[in-house]
């Protein structure tokens, strides 16, 4: 069978977005197992996107600008890192950049941003309301948010949407 591998490269915890993806592939013959992995990559790609553009929203929320060298300390990557992946999100179109200035969000990258913040916002509350302490929420809420289904998402609002109203009526 021929499908599309891509040939994205690890760049650290996270990697490219997955529209960069679609830039580095080429045809060729997979085993089923092979095509997994491209998932996985794929996967991979999006959690990069996600990750970087909620960070860089984050960044100019809090300091007012995003640059790549705070960046790279926030997610223990080097700045090469940081730089590379900015280049394939450039090439998404979610961010935009000058030399010797900060990285910018343009309207696809703040909703992205936006729909990443909101459902790890999501995800953390949940592990809130099961009893689950703030700072263990939080990091795992990084590991969960990216592998929950928009079902399991609409599951967690609705259960936290109840619970509040059951609190509100006490």
């Amino acid at each position: 069978m021929v499908v599309n591998r891509e040939f994205s490269v690890f760049v650290g915890p996270v990697t490219a977005a997955r529209s960069a993806a679609s830039r580095f592939t080429c045809a060729t013959t997979e085993t089923p197992a092979e095509g997994t992995r491209s998932r996985t990559r794929e996967e991979h790609s999006e959690e990069t996107a996600e990750d970087y553009v909620e960070l860089i929203a984050a960044l100019i929320a809090e300091t007012g600008e995003a640059r790549a060298i705070d960046m790279a300390r926030r997610l223990g990557v080097t700045h090469v890192t940081v730089g590379r992946t900015i280049q394939r999100l450039q090439r998404d179109g979610f961010v935009t950049t000058q030399p010797y200035r900060s990285i910018f969000l343009t309207d696809s990258g703040r909703k992205l941003a936006e729909k990443a913040r909101r459902r790890h916002e999501t995800v953390v509350n949940f592990l809130r309301s099961i009893g689950v302490p703030e700072s263990v929420a939080q990091s795992d809420a990084e590991g969960i948010e990216h592998h929950v289904s928009a079902e399991t998402l609409a599951a967690f609002r609705k259960l936290l949407g109840n619970s509040r109203r059951s609190k509100q009526a006490r």
